[in-house]
């Protein structure tokens, strides 16, 4: 879902998506050294100031579950079309 991460332009709809999963969602930089869960507010906030640093594009987003996956997947087709 990296791909998509870039075309976030709602943070509020974006946390409102992440907030309707039911299991946790991660961001995590592409290298994998640095892991964000999305649905603690501590790292909701640090993980969204990674989205808006200049390096975002680094970042990738992953869940637990694919239930949850596909609402995500869903939310960011909704706002490319």
């Amino acid at each position: 879902m990296s791909r998509f991460l870039s075309n976030v332009k709602d943070l509020d709809a974006f946390m409102k998506a992440i907030k309707e999963c039911k299991e946790d969602v991660f961001l995590r930089k592409n290298d994998g050294t640095e892991q964000f869960n999305l649905k603690s507010t501590l790292s909701e906030y640090i993980g969204i100031e990674k989205l808006c640093d200049e390096h975002g594009s680094d970042y990738e987003i992953f869940c637990n579950s694919a239930a949850d996956e596909s609402k995500l997947l869903k939310f960011f087709y909704e706002r490319e079309h």
